[in-house]
């Protein structure tokens, strides 16, 4: 016998489910805190799939759970470890940069809109390869690392930045363009947001 209450439809809520429930009405009541950015596609569509709504409340929970354990991590690790793919590592990281960054210009010939992804992710990559090739580099070599940082790997991470950011600009001016030539049902205020999906 499964222990547990009975739903409306006769069915049987563990403890799991109804924990499951519990935290996700936390998670709805913290999502209407905040409400959507005064962003032009939001005046036309919200985006208010569940995962969405449930990804704030839980990144920010991430986020504060990161804090105690970075500084944990910060006193209990050893300062020099050896490691046995150190080399593969290294590669793995270097494919995924090369991927990252041949779709970013691959999006910027094509003037895709997913070039602002493309080029905040080459650019998040690029950041984490300049501080791990400063801080993991001997030091011999750590002058070369730092000015590959300073005048490569930096710059280029700017130039990402800039493309993501304008990319967004962009794509908010082309929703507002489209809002002007194609009011909704021609009346005032008819543009602006529809209804939630819940």
């Amino acid at each position: 016998m499964t222990a547990g209450r009975a739903t409306a439809g006769g069915s049987h809520e563990g403890p799991l489910e109804a924990g499951a429930q519990r935290v996700g009405e936390v998670a709805e009541k913290l999502d209407e805190l905040v409400g959507p950015a005064d962003e032009p596609e939001n005046a036309v569509l919200a985006d208010n799939a569940r995962v969405v709504r449930w990804a704030g409340p839980a990144f920010a929970l991430f986020s504060l759970v990161l804090l105690p354990w970075t500084v944990y991590l910060g006193y209990s690790l050893p300062s020099r470890q050896v490691s046995a793919d150190y080399d593969v590592a290294w590669a793995g990281f270097d494919v995924m940069l090369l991927v990252a960054l041949a779709s970013t210009g691959y999006f910027a010939l094509r003037r895709s809109r997913y070039l602002a992804t493309a080029a905040t992710a080459t650019a998040t990559l690029l950041l984490v390869d300049a501080w791990f090739d400063v801080m993991t580099s001997p030091p011999g070599q750590r002058g070369e690392s730092v000015a590959l940082a300073l005048l490569v790997e930096l710059p280029l991470a700017a130039v990402c930045a800039w493309l993501s950011h304008h990319t967004q600009q962009l794509a908010e001016q082309r929703v507002v363009l489209l809002l002007r030539r194609h009011p909704r049902n021609g009346t005032p205020g008819a543009d602006r947001a529809v209804p939630p999906r819940r």
